[in-house]
């Protein structure tokens, strides 16, 4: 689960990705208005790029492109963007910010390659998977390898970066078995999905803004503020994903719009809908198609698609998703008012926005 919109763009020499200064920030809505800014978080990204191909690399030619096989298929790099965004807040050209940022973006990519073998994936970003393209084996042990060099690096950033990027990878797993179990009988499946969402989501774009700015000496207020930043916009962009699958009609959540629904993924919308006690015809009838779980049948899964995008249950959602954007900018409270601040403040805006 992943905040949606791919980037893409050519590779220069030494690894480097240009950018287009455009002010946005690929499709994240993150409106960068300041040149100053803008400048300071496209070096830093670039610089990131470098390191990221480098500390992939192994002695062994086929770890090194196995490893390298996420990485060149592109990606936002959504978690260095926070932690260049949060080192702001003190000084982003200090020593460790873009070691950090590359320790959250290897520790993201390695979850990408468990995911897939979960999921059972035959496609990521555009690219066949590293399970298709190899073996699910080989995945696993590729994601490993990502884990450990991650681990490797946060290593020389001292013993609070090795501790918190622990303590982040166990939430990620917490949060991967929660989803695999499920809800125990008598949990609420909606509190169940957004604490899974918290663990596999939320808690690495929070550590990112918190590695940003600690390490580029943030005040210790700041530093909190833009952790609860971090894990709350994290949240909303999983969930503003989910209304995407349904209420798009077109690949702007990155896949065929109804996806979630034909696989029985339960997101937000559709645990709305089942958990709804409306009793108009349209409610009861899309509570009927929902019960059997993965809506496989071409004509079923077109009702149900256009039942739920006329539904409460949407419509709940998107309040949903409106609270938490809401939530991150309150979080944003403590921090001073300045292009940085402002750019965070647009994120939540976007998400707010981009399913109604």
């Amino acid at each position: 689960m992943n905040p949606a919109g791919e980037r893409t763009g050519a590779t220069g020499s030494g690894g480097r990705r240009s950018r287009q200064s455009t002010g946005q920030f690929g499709d994240l809505g993150l409106y960068l208005a300041d040149p100053a800014l803008e400048a300071s978080v496209l070096a830093l990204l670039d610089d990131v790029e470098v390191e990221l191909r480098a500390s992939v690399a192994s002695a062994d030619p086929f770890v090194t492109e196995a490893a390298r096989h996420l990485l060149e298929a592109g990606g936002k790099r959504f978690r260095p963007l926070l932690v260049a965004l949060g080192a702001q807040f003190g000084d982003p050209t200090a020593g460790p910010v873009v070691p950090a940022a590359v320790v959250m973006e290897l520790t993201h990519l390695a979850t990408l390659y468990h995911d897939d073998v979960m999921d059972e994936a035959a496609v990521r970003r555009g690219a066949p998977s590293a399970n298709s393209r190899w073996t699910n084996s080989v995945a696993i042990l590729v994601g490993d390898y990502l884990f450990a060099r991650a681990a490797d690096l946060a290593a020389d950033l001292g013993t609070e970066a090795v501790r918190l990027q622990a303590r982040t990878f166990a939430r990620l797993v917490h949060g991967q078995i929660a989803e695999t179990v499920g809800p125990r009988p008598g949990d609420d499946p909606v509190r169940h999905y957004l604490q899974v969402i918290a663990g596999k989501t939320g808690s690495l774009i929070a550590t990112s803004a918190r590695f940003g700015a600690m390490f580029g000496g943030a005040a210790p207020e700041h530093i909190e503020a833009l952790a609860g930043y971090g894990e709350t916009i994290g949240v909303a962009f999983q969930l503003s994903d989910d209304l995407l699958d349904i209420a798009s009609e077109s690949v702007q959540s990155g896949k065929t719009p109804g996806t979630d629904l034909r696989e029985g993924v339960p997101t937000l919308p559709v645990l709305y809908a089942r958990a709804g006690d409306d009793s108009d015809a349209a409610s009861v009838r899309l509570r009927e198609i929902l019960a059997a779980g993965a809506v496989t049948d071409d004509a079923l899964h077109a009702e149900a698609l256009g039942l739920l995008r006329e539904s409460p249950a949407l419509k709940r959602a998107r309040e949903t998703v409106r609270s938490y954007a809401e939530d991150a900018r309150a979080s944003l409270a403590p921090l001073p008012h300045n292009p940085a601040r402002r750019a965070l403040e647009s994120l939540c805006d976007f998400v707010a926005d981009r399913t109604s």
